[in-house]
């Protein structure tokens, strides 16, 4: 289990704080969902919650924004990596209410 531990700490540390084009602080909002600006704030938000209907003008939008493509790209994996991880966390923390272990 430690072994899947670090490589989910690396994973999360390389995504938020590794180099990329997007900021860090652009990363960091679509991962958290919080603090997204202007064309962002729909596109992350149907990638974390609604990923089937994110739309190639969703994506056109946030490039408009004067973001590149890179950027976009990053930002989007930050945000598909947030929701798993709000995912994987809640299923943990079901795992330890159901059996009292950790």
């Amino acid at each position: 289990m430690s072994d899947i531990k670090e490589a989910r700490n690396a994973l999360l540390k390389r995504i938020l704080e590794g180099p990329g084009e997007a900021a860090p602080s652009d990363r960091q909002a679509a991962f958290t969902l919080n603090g997204l600006r202007g064309p962002l704030r729909p596109l992350i938000d149907k990638v974390a919650n609604r990923a089937f209907a994110v739309t190639e003008e969703d994506i056109a939008a946030a490039k408009a924004s004067g973001l590149s493509e890179d950027q976009v790209f990053e930002i989007v994996v930050s945000a598909a990596i947030g929701q798993a991880n709000r995912q994987y966390e809640a299923a943990l923390e079901a795992l330890v209410t159901a059996t009292g272990k950790e």
